[in-house]
């Protein structure tokens, strides 16, 4: 046995999420989010800027209306999933739209994709973006407020890694990887490369924190139980240390579909991120 009493077969398939799904059906959601994704971005009022010198250093902002709801005066940010090994920020500007209607300003985020990055450049990427987008976001709206920022999968860790940086307000980690030792043990380190300090340094599960911002913690309870097991966990161990940290599990969602939750204005997931704003900071 080779974790959790599964040998190395029934471990590579508990992490293998495209397979969970269907990859017919997964390719299928995915080209369809594209779509949705152009024609949003076509719509809006759409920057893209640079956070740093590699080609993926890059960072779309959506600008919300001054005229409703929060007036752009507060900002989702979003990092993709894919293992850290794959996808673009491109696939999730679908995203955009449900915070856009609420008047939050959107930003999508890419970075490095392993293995031409290490876990901890990727870490550092995100850190530098976040100082980057703050510093464009107080340029572009004098008043701007509050970050929150928010990950799906690989993304949901890394919000997880880099939830205290100066700047960030809050943040929702969904369907997220919280202790990587999984990963470096199965298939897809073949191309992330974790070594076992990576693992101790960068896995959010071995690293409470004595204070943080607010945690939102979702995930869909048809993913596959691992992935269920690691979002229960963080939020017990967040809670254990006294920390303000949310759980929501999600009927009828599996890894991907819960994104639609975050997609719709009235999704559970973004209801949830506007009311942790609006207590912090209430619309005007």
């Amino acid at each position: 046995m080779i974790y959790r009493g599964m040998d190395q077969s029934a471990l590579d398939a508990a992490y293998d999420n495209p397979r969970a799904v269907g990859l017919p059906v997964l390719q299928e959601m995915l080209a369809k989010w594209t779509s949705r994704g152009k024609a949003i971005a076509s719509a809006s009022r759409l920057t893209e800027i640079r956070y740093g010198e590699g080609e993926r250093n890059r960072i779309d902002i959506f600008e919300a209306s001054r005229s409703s709801g929060f007036q752009g005066r507060a900002t989702i940010a979003f990092i993709h999933g894919g293992y850290w090994r794959s996808q673009d920020k491109e696939t999730y500007r679908f995203l955009a739209k449900g915070a856009l209607e609420r008047g939050l300003n959107f930003a999508n985020i890419e970075y490095t994709l392993a293995p031409q990055q290490t876990i901890g450049g990727i870490v550092q990427e995100i850190r530098s973006a976040i100082g980057c987008l703050n510093r464009h976001l107080n340029q572009i709206v004098p008043d701007h407020a509050l970050l929150h920022m928010s990950g799906h999968s690989a993304g949901g860790h890394l919000v997880a890694t880099t939830l205290n940086e100066t700047g960030v307000n809050s943040g929702t980690s969904i369907s997220g990887i919280f202790d990587l030792e999984p990963i470096r043990l199965s298939y897809l380190n073949k191309e992330v490369r974790l070594t076992p300090e990576d693992v101790a340094r960068y896995s959010p599960q071995h690293h409470i924190p004595a204070h943080s911002p607010p945690l939102i913690v979702a995930y869909g309870k048809q993913e596959l139980p691992e992935l269920c097991r690691h979002s229960e966990e963080l939020h017990l161990a967040w809670r254990a240390q006294n920390l303000d940290s949310k759980l929501l599990g999600l009927p009828r969602h599996n890894h991907f579909s819960i994104l639609e939750e975050l997609a719709a204005s009235d999704g559970v997931i973004l209801k949830e991120i506007v009311s942790m704003i609006s207590k912090a900071f209430p619309a005007r």
